[in-house]
């Protein structure tokens, strides 16, 4: 019967090896730059189907990953889901109590593991008491690690055919799991299906998503064990791109580096890369001519740095998305009757979050439960759903009820919706802050802060206060060698011309670094832990800065 083969992962490399087996896979490693084409790259794949079978894993057994960004890592995205296992990629970065959760949660068979974090790993089964005994480990490099008893990679994979009998996988089996960073409790596990991996992919191809075809160079610096790449190794291939891994802990240095010499043409990352990027090129001569978008989500990107791009004939796409989504949900891409516009109105379009990609759906929805007009002035929380969205987490009842309706994802991601149609991000909704009755936004706030030269830095939080509920306080990281007291009245100026007076912060703390989650966000929930003192509002808001 037509219309019968289902929708999987294997096709994708398939065609890159068909198509494109002399394209290339760059990857800097610990021991140097890895370099081999599509065809070698599917019979190392082959091998390590081969190799996982025999080492026991079946269909449906999950097969962890504990890596950075490199080409081994690599050969577990399509080796693992297209034998019919589950990829579960693990967060390095997380507290060693959540990954030790997070692996037993999961019941992962096999890890694969990055030399350098051999040791964390095992920090992290050591408190396990027994979680990590039935666990076997593989350490992705060529020499066995002190930390663990794993064994090496290039041996595990050694002798197997490059033959492999790809089985019939069906669109729901799952193909992924990924847990989010546990920033208000335990982590929450997402799973994958085949089509689930398949739509996105599909979806980010489209002109309107975040095309890669086979004239692209694709360097993904956003980690592969968070939410895959988002997405990027799968679209590459699919696209039959060359692909550039920047390995362990690249420097500003080594993107720049690889930029040049292999001829990137789309990056993606947070924008605490790109602003360690941008510093690095000030301070050395980086030829960036090479380089055409720069894919910047996680946190707004703000506009002194999608100018600073422009100016290099760079284009900045913000994206927006989450674990739950697989993960990407709105590009702002500028609409055909805004190419057009003046600078300064697509400058506004392209800061937002953007227009919902392709196959997705969307609402917003107000403390009422009545959807928000697109005016670009109401807020509401987000709700989403469409083919890649998760309807569920694994093995989180309780979770499940407060975070879905109807098979709608309650994103948590406070919005507004403009006439155009760009979603743009006020606030998640533990962030936003409610002085008097009513709403400010800390994002915004935080933007217009950081849109100041001599700011590193910023974030905003609401801090408690008897009269008004909450008052919003400014915490920066100033540049190095800036002038504290003229910022502090710079800054408060800035605002004070653009807002009114009850949402300008109460009071501005400098602080050496903004704390990230293990995702590289901004950490408001450390800030408000750390700051939780009333003493910093009291008495310092006069009567007319009070909502009217």
């Amino acid at each position: 019967m037509p219309g019968t083969t289902d929708q999987t992962l294997r096709p994708f490399l398939w065609r890159a090896e068909t198509l494109y087996g002399d394209t290339e896979i760059v990857s800097r490693n610990h021991d140097g730059l890895q370099r081999y084409t599509y065809s070698e790259y599917a019979d190392r794949v082959s091998q390590l189907a081969y190799a996982l079978e025999g080492a026991g894993i079946e269909p449906g057994d999950r097969v962890g990953t504990f890596c950075w960004n490199h080409a081994r890592h690599f050969e577990t995205y399509f080796a693992v889901p297209s034998m019919g296992a589950q990829l579960h990629t693990i967060n390095p970065l997380l507290p060693d109590e959540h990954i030790r959760y997070i692996v037993d949660n999961a019941d992962d068979e096999i890890i694969f593991v990055d030399p350098s974090l051999a040791g964390k790993l095992a920090s992290a089964a050591s408190g396990a008491d027994g979680e990590f005994d039935d666990v076997d480990f593989v350490v992705v490099g060529s020499e066995p690690t002190d930390h663990l008893e794993a064994t090496p990679y290039e041996s595990f994979i050694d002798g197997y055919g490059t033959d492999y009998d790809w089985p019939d996988v069906d669109e729901d089996q799952r193909a992924g799991m990924c847990y989010t960073s546990g920033t208000t409790g335990k982590p929450k596990g997402v799973e994958y299906t085949q089509g689930m991996l398949w739509s996105h992919t599909m979806a980010t191809l489209t002109p309107q998503g975040i095309p890669m075809a086979d004239d692209d160079v694709v360097m993904p610096v956003v980690p592969m064990f968070h939410v895959n790449a988002w997405g990027m190794p799968f679209s590459a291939t699919a696209g039959g791109s060359k692909h550039v891994y920047p390995g362990p802990s690249p420097e500003p240095g080594d993107l720049a580096t690889l930029i040049e010499e292999e001829g990137v043409t789309i990056t993606a990352g947070v924008p605490t890369v790109w602003l360690g990027l941008m510093e690095y090129c000030q301070e050395n001569d980086v030829d960036l001519s090479s380089l055409e978008t720069v894919v910047v989500g996680g946190a707004a990107a703000p506009k002194s740095m999608i100018e600073w791009f422009d100016d290099r004939d760079v284009e900045v796409l913000h994206a927006w998305g989450m674990t739950e989504m697989a993960p990407i949900g709105t590009v702002a891409h500028l609409k055909a009757d805004l190419r057009g516009a003046d600078y300064e109105t697509q400058l506004d379009k392209r800061s937002k979050q953007g227009l919902i990609v392709p196959g997705l759906e969307f609402r917003v929805i107000d403390e009422s439960g009545e959807e928000i007009p697109h005016d670009g002035e109401a807020f509401g929380e987000l709700w989403v759903r469409g083919p890649w969205v998760t309807t569920e987490y694994f093995e989180r009842p309780e979770a499940n009820e407060a975070d879905f309706e109807d098979g709608w994802l309650k994103t948590g991601d406070v919005v507004t919706v403009d006439p155009d149609g760009y979603l743009q991000i006020v606030d998640r909704a533990k962030d936003v802050i409610k002085s008097g009755g009513e709403w400010i936004s800390s994002v915004e706030l935080e933007n217009a802060i950081m849109a100041h030269d001599d700011v590193a830095e910023a974030a905003v939080v609401g801090v408690p206060h008897e009269r008004w509920q909450e008052r919003p306080v400014a915490f920066v990281v100033p540049s190095e060698g800036a002038d504290r007291d003229r910022l502090i009245k710079e800054v408060t100026d800035d605002l004070a011309a653009d807002y009114p007076k009850w949402w300008l912060p109460d009071d501005v703390e400098f602080i050496e670094e903004v704390p990230k989650t293990a995702t590289g966000k901004f950490s408001k929930k450390d800030i408000r832990e750390r700051y939780a003192d009333q003493s910093l509002v009291d008495g310092k808001v006069p009567e007319d800065a009070a909502p009217e």
